[in-house]
């Protein structure tokens, strides 16, 4: 349940100069293939509202004194809202002391941590909130190699990819991959036994672009199951994603953690888990709580499609 306490609250401070919020988030953007492939807004903390054209108006041919014909292109609207993320870590008070090193150690792990988890909500079907897209029940494409067929197998699911998209009014001009679907298209080799999508192991360990779009890795983009998603690709040109005021980040000494939970005995031989409650000030230990406001929206999700490991036939 959400406590709503005041950000002035007793313990509560500012500790990080700008500069490193600033690097932090530019880290972040860079390892997230959303926010690298989407475009980006900038997002008052009440949300955004944005049209968007639904249907274009037609035009047609007509004789040289009849009636011209009237046709409206169709309106509707999306509304981007930002949600919260956070994080809370806790670090002993020689962190605090030796402060570059504090600055080292929080541009080396958060960075990752809210790029992984904005692109894993993208990817995924839980969004955090109704005005926000997630591309999990996009159309599935199988990339898996065919069975018996190599023309059939990976390169033409991705050329399936392309036509999918186009057939809603779309131009796929990115992909999204995970390391595994890294690993599955490095693998694909023509009947001699030459790579398919590189040049060869020498030239490149990564495929950098496919039908001349370009290629971004990222761990978000994975699930796990029957078949595994190992991409998405679509056009990015109708996403967007908008944030409020960057990353904030901010300190307590003072403040009672609950930090994951403890098993726990009772006089009945019960076993039941309880909230764990750190002490800061008790453990001479300090925690900082770093949170973002950030949201994503797109114009039509038939415009994406999800790549799976599934073998094609």
């Amino acid at each position: 349940m959400a406590i709503d306490i005041s950000r002035l609250s007793e313990g509560v401070s500012q500790l990080l100069p700008p500069e490193i919020s600033t690097e932090i988030w530019g880290v972040a953007q860079e390892e997230s293939a959303v926010m690298r492939l989407a475009r980006p807004y900038t997002v008052p903390g009440r949300g955004l509202t944005i049209p968007v054209i639904t249907g274009d108006a037609q035009a047609d041919w007509v004789g040289e004194t009849d009636h011209k014909k009237v046709s409206n292109a169709n309106m509707g609207v999306r509304q981007l809202t930002p949600y919260k993320m956070a994080v809370i870590e806790i670090f002993s008070k020689q962190f605090l002391r030796d402060v570059p090193a504090l600055y080292e150690e929080l541009a080396r792990r958060l960075p990752s941590a809210i790029a992984k988890k904005f692109d894993s909500t993208v990817f995924g079907t839980t969004a955090p909130g109704s005005n926000f897209a997630t591309l999990g029940a996009a159309t599935a494409v199988k990339i898996g190699p065919h069975a018996t067929n190599v023309k059939e197998g990976t390169w033409a699911g991705l050329v399936e990819a392309v036509g999918t998209v186009a057939a809603a009014d779309g131009q796929l001009n990115g992909w999204a991959f995970s390391p595994q679907g890294k690993s599955l298209l490095l693998k694909q080799v023509d009947t001699t036994g030459r790579p398919l999508l590189a040049g060869s192991v020498g030239e490149s360990a990564t495929v950098p672009s496919l039908v001349g779009e370009p290629v971004l890795y990222t761990k978000g983009v994975y699930t796990a199951g029957t078949p595994n998603t190992i991409g998405f690709a679509g056009d990015w040109d109708s996403a967007i994603w908008g944030m409020v005021n960057g990353i904030e980040v901010s300190q307590s000494t003072e403040a009672t953690i609950e930090n994951g939970t403890i098993s726990v005995t009772t006089s009945g031989d019960e076993t039941v888990e309880i909230p764990n409650f750190v002490s800061l000030f008790g453990r001479n230990m300090f925690a900082l709580l770093c949170e973002v406001e950030i949201g994503f929206q797109v114009h039509d999700i038939s415009r994406f499609v999800k790549l799976t490991d599934a073998t094609r036939t």
